[in-house]
């Protein structure tokens, strides 16, 4: 039996569940009995309640990874190398990184664009500056 490719319920609340638990679409899509990662993009542009489900899965990954880089930096300390260390790190990073991009207001840089005050509008004038003038200084 082929991939599916007809959009399924039970296959689309799978691949939602195993999102949240930390998987990636890629390995989810090569797994045995899934659909081809093109196939779940176009279930994601076609059916709005599938897109809504994923976009929750993905906050709950979010979510489990923050979890998870708790995690990594307590069992860091355990690290008996520079080797082992560097390889939580780049855990923790990783980690973070995602996080950060799948729920941005949670996780993400905070940048505060605030403008306080009046804001007065001054005239511009333009100026033209003769060239031959200012050779001849």
């Amino acid at each position: 039996m082929g991939r599916p490719s007809d959009y399924n319920l039970e296959i689309s609340a799978l691949i939602c569940t195993r999102i949240s638990q930390g998987e990636s679409l890629r390995k989810i899509c090569s797994s045995k009995g899934m659909p081809a990662l093109v196939t779940v993009w176009h279930w994601l542009s076609k059916f709005p309640d599938f897109e809504k489900q994923y976009a929750r899965a993905r906050e709950e990954q979010a979510d489990l990874f923050a979890g998870e880089i708790i995690e990594l930096a307590d069992e860091a300390m355990s690290a008996t190398d520079n080797v082992q260390a560097q390889a939580y790190r780049l855990r923790v990073d990783a980690r973070k990184w995602v996080a950060s991009k799948l729920k941005p207001k949670s996780y993400g840089e905070r940048v505060d664009a605030t403008i306080m005050g009046k804001i007065e509008i001054a005239q511009i004038q333009r100026v033209v500056v003769d060239e031959t003038a200012k050779k001849s200084d």
